[in-house]
């Protein structure tokens, strides 16, 4: 089945680059210049994949990801900014790959490759102890019985699902599920833990790490 692949990218002889080797290469792209065309883009269609500037008018790239995330589209940042802050950053903020340019247009193949097929790898359904997610529905399930859960909430129960044992700021929660755009401070976070904690009896699974942050233990 031919992918579909956003291109997000401000300069017309990159995106114009890209875009031929992609098509050349049999996949089906689009092509934005700016954050907003890339927001009503994911609203509008379906897309495989994102290839995403990060210096972009309107919204930048890290902006961008939270859009991303909720139509579950694996991004790829392929940016100018090489310093080692914005790689990791991009990353820590769940992009699938980073890529400075200048790029070789092999390389960018060879990387989307991979991303695509550890995404047609990844489970529908995420399970911990008596819970179980169906990322397709949105909906989850405790011994059974649907737990109705807000999208926020939801969305803080899937990132943490997605890294047990791992130890999250307050902040880097902030950012992976509200999104750089978010103005609010970090107690936001702590009621949304609260009410994972009470609705799914995680109080004790869904651990404190003192003046850090959050981590969800693993399984037994």
């Amino acid at each position: 089945m031919q992918k579909s692949i956003l291109i997000v990218e401000d300069d017309p002889a990159i995106s114009r680059l890209i875009d031929t080797n992609l098509t050349l290469s049999g996949y089906r792209t689009f092509c934005v210049m700016d954050g907003r065309q890339a927001v009503e883009a994911i609203q509008a269609q379906r897309f495989d994949l994102a290839l995403c500037d990060i210096m972009l008018p309107e919204l930048d790239g890290f902006e961008l990801l939270p859009y991303m995330k909720e139509k579950g589209i694996p991004v790829i940042y392929v940016s100018a900014k090489a310093d080692v802050q914005s790689r990791v950053q991009g990353l820590r903020l769940g992009a699938e790959d980073y890529l400075v340019k200048p790029f070789d247009i092999l390389e960018l193949l060879v990387r989307m490759e991979k991303v695509l097929a550890r995404a047609d790898k990844q489970p529908k359904q995420l399970t911990y102890l008596d819970i179980s997610v169906d990322m397709e529905s949105r909906s989850v399930m405790k011994s059974g019985e649907a737990i109705p859960l807000k999208n926020m909430e939801y969305e803080l129960l899937l990132t943490f699902l997605r890294h047990p044992g791992m130890v999250m700021t307050r902040e880097d929660l902030l950012h992976q599920v509200w999104g750089d755009e978010f103005i609010g401070e970090t107690r936001t976070v702590d009621v949304h833990v609260a009410a994972l904690r009470r609705k799914l009896d995680l109080n004790k699974e869904l651990a404190t790490v003192y003046k850090i942050g959050y981590r969800l233990e693993m399984q037994p």
